[in-house]
């Protein structure tokens, strides 16, 4: 096949990713609409919708006018029926499965507990395998029709590959779960870090709020783990997202001891079990909990909020060495916004005087003043809102390339 060929595929599949982009952004939209927020001409446009209505990927609907009189208006929107999502969220308790067509419409979703300590991960992965094939049986959906597998948890993942290389849950024992799905399902299967995807979310709302105005943002997350995921708007207006191991970041050389073997780590001062150990002057080599029930933190925070001053100060010192550590961030990044979420959100009134005295102490606060500080309480939106996004983008991209690959071969059996 010659050059010029194969550069034409490749400008109509990029073209074709920015008609998918703007149907997932704005809904069903009409012809004239689809050209004016991908920039595309109508002929195009006309030449794209056809093909991924040919494919059977999107689907065209009338809309008559509200007055009854006139020709009725063309839309353009997925087709629901031309793959599946399933969505596993793996938390410190539980594991949610979710069942997602291509429309970005929930079907099916069901949550199971977790075993809290000790669990084999020979164990969990037979348990996620149990629970794949419920979600897809309950809805009576084949295994080939899903077309991607998106997985998400706390801790270190491996950017190259759907492996987890430590969690909170499962410590240093690794799970590689495109190996563990292997053979019994043909989907794609991705794996991230959960305040990643929860950073992703984010910023796609700031920057449909904000449009170019948009530059960068911070999730810290709060919880029986700390994390903390940044996203920033690149030149070309595309989103670079990272979740540096905030969490077990050094705070203290040789200080209290944390879930991940280390001593001194920024969560061994500010995570659940931190708080707890502070209130009650636990010591600080005593081996942390790995689950601390919430209602055993909110005991702690309504008797700070009554004025026990030993639990106020748990609660500001957790706060003082998160800004400590956001400082280093902001350090390193320029000042930007910080979203507070996860379940420890609900504390921010008893974190954040500690939280902003430690952000205080940097240079670039100094300098420019306080960044932004702001609650956003439903984490568990935002985490299933950047694997809808996340995956949807995926598997848009795949069928285009999967489509351009398809004509590419048959172009060269032509000759």
């Amino acid at each position: 096949m010659n050059q010029s060929k194969s550069s034409t595929e490749l400008v109509r599949q990029r073209n074709s990713v920015l008609v998918l982009r703007a149907l997932r952004r704005h809904g069903s939209l009409a012809h004239t609409e689809i050209s004016d927020f991908t920039k595309l001409s109508s002929a195009t446009v006309s030449a794209i919708t056809a093909d991924l209505e040919r494919a059977q990927i999107i689907a065209k609907t009338e809309q008559q006018a509200a007055t009854g009189r006139g020709r009725p208006r063309v839309l353009f929107s997925q087709r629901r029926d031309c793959g599946y999502i399933v969505i596993v969220i793996i938390s410190s308790d539980a594991v949610q499965y979710s069942l997602v067509d291509y429309a970005g419409t929930l079907l099916d979703r069901f949550t199971e507990d977790r075993v809290q300590e000790g669990q084999p991960v020979s164990q969990f992965v037979r348990a996620l395998q149990e629970g794949l094939e419920r979600i897809v049986e309950r809805s009576k959906i084949a295994r080939d029709q899903v077309l991607l597998i998106s997985i998400s948890s706390k801790g270190l993942v491996d950017s190259l590959a759907p492996v987890l290389r430590w969690s909170p849950i499962f410590g240093r024992n690794q799970i590689d779960f495109a190996e563990a799905l292997r053979g019994r399902w043909q989907a794609k299967v991705i794996l991230g870090n959960e305040t990643l995807l929860v950073a992703a979310a984010l910023g796609l709302r700031d920057e449909y709020d904000k449009g170019e105005r948009f530059r960068a943002l911070a999730a810290l997350s709060l919880g029986h783990s700390i994390g903390l995921g940044i996203v920033s708007r690149l030149p070309g207006g595309e989103h670079e997202v990272s979740a540096p191991n905030f969490g077990h970041m050094l705070h203290i050389p040789d200080g209290a001891l944390c879930r991940c073997g280390s001593h001194g780590c920024v969560e061994a001062y500010a995570g659940f079990y931190a708080i707890l150990r502070a209130a009650f002057d636990v010591p600080r080599d005593t081996i942390p909990a790995k689950f601390v029930p919430i209602s055993e933190l909110d005991k702690i925070a309504a008797s700070a909020r009554q004025g026990n001053r030993r639990n106020g100060f748990a609660f500001r010192q957790a706060g003082l060495v998160l800004g400590n550590g956001i400082s280093r961030v902001l350090s390193l990044n320029d000042l930007m916004p910080i979203a507070i979420t996860g379940p420890g959100a609900r504390y921010y009134d008893l974190l954040r005087e500690g939280l902003e005295e430690g952000l205080a102490q940097s240079h670039i606060v100094r300098m420019e003043g306080m960044p932004e500080l702001r609650v956003v309480a439903d984490e568990p939106a935002l985490v299933f809102e950047g694997h809808l996004n996340r995956a949807l983008a995926l598997i848009d991209s795949d069928i285009v390339m999967s489509g351009a690959t398809t004509n590419m071969e048959l172009n060269e059996q032509l000759g």
